[in-house]
């Protein structure tokens, strides 16, 4: 039976100076693409990666993201993620995060959620069967003291902006890459909120995907002044993503 050290994938990285904001701390678009960067790592070095997926018209889908952080590295620290599988169900994964500082100190925790899908029909694979349910055994009892990613509802009727997806914000399967959105929805907020206020937790709920030259809505929710709700539609209809945002004062 594998020990959960070996079940655990331990990913280090510094904080590059373009990879920081303005007060010199790493930006939650640069997390958020490590997070998942270390899912695709820790997947691939364990057998069920996307290119291995790939050949059987498989791949990884994210549905939903939730980070909560005390702080963030700043430019040139060292800092580690941890990257785990904490439950596999028939049509979907959660997978769970740990960010370490430059002292080993955990600054912050994530949890996501994975499907599966076809490649040619889209529709989501049975994670049990698949492969011979291999990647159950890598599950770990690994505690992650933060909330699971909640309902977000929206209910506001006039979007506060709009953008055209360009070229930079297509990724490899060709529609809008998830990190983008969390990058677009942090510039509904202006400069002085971050300098006064840090985000506390941010919660993505992916629905479904846009495509180059759609048109993207932002409808924006404030419950208080440091909470809000965003709905993200494409060309004035279907909802792409929603999100949640929790600010705290800085420190």
């Amino acid at each position: 039976m594998m020990d959960n050290d070996k079940k655990i994938g331990s990913y280090k990285y510094v904080a590059e100076p373009f990879h920081v904001d303005f007060s010199g701390k790493l930006t939650l678009g640069v997390l958020g693409n490590h997070l998942l960067n270390c899912a695709g790592f820790h997947s691939s070095e364990r057998g069920f990666g996307i290119a291995k997926l790939n050949e059987d018209n498989y791949t990884w889908v994210l549905s939903r993201l939730a980070i909560e952080l005390d702080d963030l590295p700043y430019q040139y620290e060292n800092f580690t993620i941890q990257t785990w599988v904490e439950n596999v169900y028939r049509l979907f994964t959660d997978r769970n995060y740990a960010i370490y500082d430059k002292d080993d100190k955990c600054i912050g925790y994530a949890r996501s959620v994975w499907a599966m899908i076809n490649l040619n029909t889209r529709k989501p694979a049975n994670l049990i069967e698949l492969h011979g349910g291999d990647i159950s055994q890598y599950i770990v009892d690994k505690p992650c003291p933060i909330d699971k990613p909640s309902r977000i509802k929206v209910s506001t009727t006039t979007p506060i902006t709009h953008l055209e997806a360009k070229y930079t914000d297509i990724d490899i399967n060709g529609h809008v890459n998830s990190v983008c959105y969390i990058e677009h929805i942090l510039d509904l907020f202006p400069l002085e909120k971050f300098k006064y206020q840090g985000v506390k937790r941010f919660e993505m709920a992916y629905v479904a995907e846009s495509y180059y030259g759609d048109k993207l809505s932002f409808y924006v929710d404030a419950v208080d002044e440091i909470e809000y709700h965003i709905e993200v539609k494409r060309n004035d209809e279907q909802v792409v993503c929603r999100s949640k945002i929790i600010f705290n004062t800085k420190k």
